[in-house]
């Protein structure tokens, strides 16, 4: 049965890639599809090994992610990342919280657990997404990837401030992360100028090394290893632009190939029709609640801040997937929301990584920040070769 499971999901990812490239839609959103129709129709289940793929292809993304942000734009862009960010937590968590205690009649606790979920941005979908688009070359991708860490960020703390429970190793996560963030840069840089570019690539082996050790000691500590793996990101994100960006792009190469797939693919295992049998509108009401209070928290300051592409950040800001998962998954596992409460929300997650993408790419792509990125690689080009022609 493992030999079938592993040869469905190696044919669903290499048809996801064929699709994606055939009707110009991302991947990720055709691999959580697909994940979602073998789940329901073809009896493929989350194995222990596909668990674990897909939590460390959400790491993994989420670290390149962080080493995507440009630095000096987020401080210069401080102010718009922080209000963007801000409200897309806050009043979505708000709103659904209320909607659910009110309307739904779900416990406070329940409700809750809704709010911190259907609050999120998916930072793995939106830099998937600006991968494939080559947006994330651009002064809105990296915009966009600091506006949704501030959202998780809101989202985690929320999380960590009303349920989880604190213990030892969460002193020693928090050590350790720190440590890591510090220390990561500089081995990688001294093994790169022992080592050179081996075949047997130690940098890339020890990238990993650190983001298994930050999975494992979040997991002793009831926490999650999301947040300091963005910043580990970060803190690496100098040292990829000005001396070693190919080892960034090999590291982006292992993880599209096949860790992130897995990733998408899970989350698509999460949704169960059956469980979603008599509660259709509920899982419309909450989709729309969630879209309606995203919308009313980022496009105002869309709109004021980069308004040619208002439409196009508000709807990838209304994404959710890791963070949202992560919520209910923790609410049913400790006992405050059920089975059925659980397939709503995370099928509403889900939703809400497909649909606001999907409208995103086909009617509000910024085309002139495609234009713009293409203008600059030419000159690129043009000034590096006549460099060349000069030597």
């Amino acid at each position: 049965m493992d030999i079938y499971t592993a040869l469905l999901v190696g044919a669903l990812i290499f048809l996801s890639s064929f699709l994606s490239i055939r009707f110009m839609v991302s991947a990720a959103l055709i691999e959580i599809t697909l994940g979602a129709i073998a789940g329901n129709f073809f009896g493929l289940y989350q194995t222990e090994w596909i668990k674990y793929l897909g939590e460390f292809g959400g790491i993994v993304l989420t670290y390149l992610a962080g080493t995507e942000v440009d630095i000096p734009l987020l401080k210069a862009k401080l102010k718009e990342s922080l209000l963007i960010g801000v409200f897309s937590f806050l009043i979505p968590f708000v709103g659904v919280l209320l909607f659910a205690y009110y309307v739904v009649h779900w416990t406070f606790s329940a409700s809750e657990i809704a709010g911190i979920a259907l609050s999120t941005t998916s930072l793995a979908v939106i830099y998937a997404v600006l991968v494939e688009t080559g947006l994330v070359k651009s002064e809105l991708g990296k915009l966009l990837m600091a506006a949704c860490f501030i959202t998780d960020l809101g989202t985690a703390l929320a999380l960590s401030i009303l349920f989880v429970k604190s213990n030892w190793f969460t002193l020693v996560f928090i050590i350790v992360s720190i440590l890591a963030i510090v220390f990561t840069p500089k081995i990688i840089s001294k093994m790169t100028k022992s080592f050179g570019f081996k075949v047997v690539e130690p940098e890339l082996k020890f990238l990993f090394f650190v983001l298994f050790a930050l999975m494992w000691i979040a997991k002793l500590a009831n926490s999650h290893a999301v947040l300091p793996t963005f910043i580990l990101g970060l803190a690496m994100s100098n040292y990829f632009k000005s001396k070693n960006k190919e080892l960034q792009t090999r590291f982006r190469a292992v993880a599209f190939t096949m860790l992130n797939p897995f990733f998408f693919i899970k989350g698509g295992l999460n949704i169960s029709f059956k469980s979603l049998g008599g509660s259709l509108w509920l899982l419309v009401s909450f989709f729309f609640v969630k879209l309606i209070t995203k919308f009313a928290g980022v496009l105002p300051f869309a709109k004021k801040y980069i308004p040619k592409e208002a439409m196009y950040t508000t709807l990838l800001m209304s994404t959710g997937l890791t963070f949202g998962t992560i919520s209910s998954l923790y609410g049913l596992n400790a006992g405050i929301i059920d089975k059925t409460q659980f397939s709503i929300l995370v099928t509403t997650v889900i939703l809400s990584a497909v649909i606001p993408t999907i409208i995103a790419q086909r009617f509000f792509e910024p085309k002139h920040v495609y234009r713009s990125i293409r203008e600059k690689e030419q000159i690129k080009e043009i000034v590096y070769g006549a460099g060349e022609e000069d030597v």
